[in-house]
């Protein structure tokens, strides 16, 4: 996904300024997609040429003006292309995974301390999920369009979330041996 499409979807929510944009990327679409400020003006200012957008100034007492920016028909039709364009299905690359897969050939214990500050962070922003899925949509059922869409790109992110802390789990009690259930190599040894 180019950032011009992230940006376009926001836009369509709702118009605004390129500062506006960056603060709702760290509430919302930041969560699934990232960019700094100077992305944001730089991709604002190629849409504007691209004439997917317009920019209307905006005065203000005591502060410089303000561009305010609106998709406008060709944006949408930009939009509406690549909504209907396919998408890759694969898996991103996982460093993360690549240091499992490695583990027998390194320090399995650091290698359970960076598995469990992973499942941490994961599990900080499922939280943050799911605090935001009561907050603004307590009542899924009633949802319809952009909100209805809002929260299913929500609901996405706590399964990925609650998926990948439970990996972690599996990960720590596969590779710590003192860990509850885990079974030992002598253990699995004995089994086979």
């Amino acid at each position: 996904m180019a950032l011009e499409h992230a940006l376009l979807v926001s836009l369509t929510e709702r118009a605004g300024s390129g500062y506006e944009l960056a603060r709702r990327f760290q509430k919302s679409i930041g969560y699934f997609w990232n960019a700094t400020h100077q992305q944001i003006y730089r991709v604002l200012k190629r849409m504007e040429e691209s004439g997917w957008v317009d920019c209307e100034i905006v005065a203000q007492d005591g502060k410089p003006d303000k561009k305010v920016y609106s998709v406008n028909p060709e944006g949408r039709a930009e939009l509406a292309r690549w909504i209907a364009e396919p998408s890759s299905t694969a898996l991103p690359r996982s460093e993360f995974g690549v240091k499992i897969r490695a583990a027998a050939h390194g320090d399995i214990e650091a290698l359970c301390t960076e598995v469990a500050r992973q499942r941490d962070h994961h599990a900080q922003r499922l939280e943050v999920y799911r605090m935001l899925e009561k907050k603004d949509f307590p009542a899924p059922d009633q949802l319809s369009g952009t909100p209805l869409h809002q929260y299913l790109v929500l609901r996405g992110g706590i399964r990925v979330e609650t998926g990948f802390v439970e990996w972690c789990d599996e990960v720590l009690q596969a590779l710590r041996p003192s860990a509850p259930g885990a079974v030992t190599d002598e253990e699995d040894g004995a089994r086979a």
